[in-house]
C-alpha cells in the first residue's frame, strides 16, 4: 500500500445535532470549511467527539459522505471505526471507504475489554476487510485497551496500518515506540495537552480535540513545534494548556 503521508493537525470534529437530536449535516459541514480555512492538514469524523457509537449506521454513513464531500479532496478525510464486536467493525469500515473516507482511525471492539491477543486479532481482521490506510488508535484511559510497543511491533507486518493515535496519556510513549519499531509508523498525539511534548519527542502529527474551537491557535502551535521554533511555541502553549486540559481532565466527551 501506498503511504498516505499523515502528518500535521487532524481535527476529530465535533458532530451537530438540532435540537430533537436530529443530524445536523449541513452545520457539521460548515464547521468543517471553518477548520480547513484554518489551515488544518486532514479530517476525522466519527472520533470520540464525534458522538461515534451514539449514532445509527445510516447516520454514520450520512456525515462521512457529507463531510467527504465538502472536503472534496483537499486533505484527507478518515472515519472513526469504533464497533462493538469486530465483524460490525468491518462492516463499517469498509462502508466507510465506500462512502468518501480516505483513510480509517480504527479503535478496539467497544464495551467488552479484549487482551492483546484478541486486540490483535480485531485489527487484523478489520484491515482484511477494509482494503484502505488505517491509523490504529490507542487510548487505554478512556477505553480500557492497551496496544503497547511491542504489540504495534507485531502489527507492522500489516502494510495498511500506517499511523497510531497515541493516547495513552504518557508521553514515554512517542519514544518507546520509536525505540521499537523506529519510523515504521506516523506517530499521532492523541492528547490534547501532551501535544508540544509529543512534537518535540517525533510525532508528526496531532488529532486535536480543541481544534474545534480554537483552529487557528491549534494550527499555529504544531507549526512553530514542527519548525523547531520552541522559544514561541512555549508562550502559545501555556496560553491553551488551561483550555486543553479539557480534553483530559473532565469526561471524554
Amino acid at each position: 500500500m501506498t503511504d498516505p503521508r499523515w502528518t500535521g493537525v487532524y481535527p476529530a470534529i465535533t458532530t451537530q445535532f438540532r435540537a430533537d437530536e436530529s443530524l445536523d449535516v449541513a452545520a457539521t459541514c460548515r464547521h468543517v470549511e471553518h477548520l480547513l480555512a484554518a489551515g488544518v492538514h486532514g479530517v476525522i469524523a466519527l472520533g470520540s467527539l464525534g458522538e461515534n457509537v451514539t449514532l445509527e449506521p445510516e447516520e454514520k454513513l450520512e456525515l462521512v459522505r457529507a463531510v467527504a464531500g465538502t472536503v472534496a479532496g483537499r486533505v484527507p478525510v478518515l472515519a472513526g471505526v469504533a464497533e462493538t464486536s469486530t465483524r460490525r467493525a468491518c462492516q463499517f469500515a469498509e462502508s466507510a471507504l465506500a462512502a468518501g473516507a480516505t483513510g480509517l482511525m480504527v479503535l478496539p471492539a467497544m464495551v467488552y475489554k479484549s487482551d492483546p491477543r484478541e486486540t490483535m486479532h480485531h485489527f487484523r481482521t478489520v484491515a482484511k476487510a477494509a482494503p484502505g490506510p488505517i491509523m490504529i488508535y490507542n487510548n487505554p484511559v478512556s477505553y480500557g485497551v492497551d496496544l503497547r510497543p511491542e504489540h504495534l511491533a507485531e502489527l507492522a507486518d500489516v502494510p495498511q496500518f500506517v499511523a497510531v493515535k497515541e493516547s495513552s496519556d504518557n508521553v514515554r510513549r512517542v519514544t518507546d515506540l520509536r525505540l521499537s519499531v523506529g519510523e515504521r509508523y506516523r506517530i499521532f498525539c492523541g492528547v490534547d495537552d501532551l501535544a508540544l511534548e509529543s512534537a518535540m519527542l517525533g510525532a508528526v502529527g496531532w488529532v486535536a480535540g480543541l481544534v474545534n474551537a480554537f483552529p487557528r491557535e491549534t494550527v499555529r502551535l504544531w507549526e512553530l513545534a514542527q519548525a523547531g521554533r520552541f522559544a514561541e511555541a512555549v508562550p502559545l502553549y501555556r496560553w491553551f494548556t488551561p483550555l486543553l486540559h479539557l480534553d483530559t481532565e473532565v469526561k471524554l466527551v
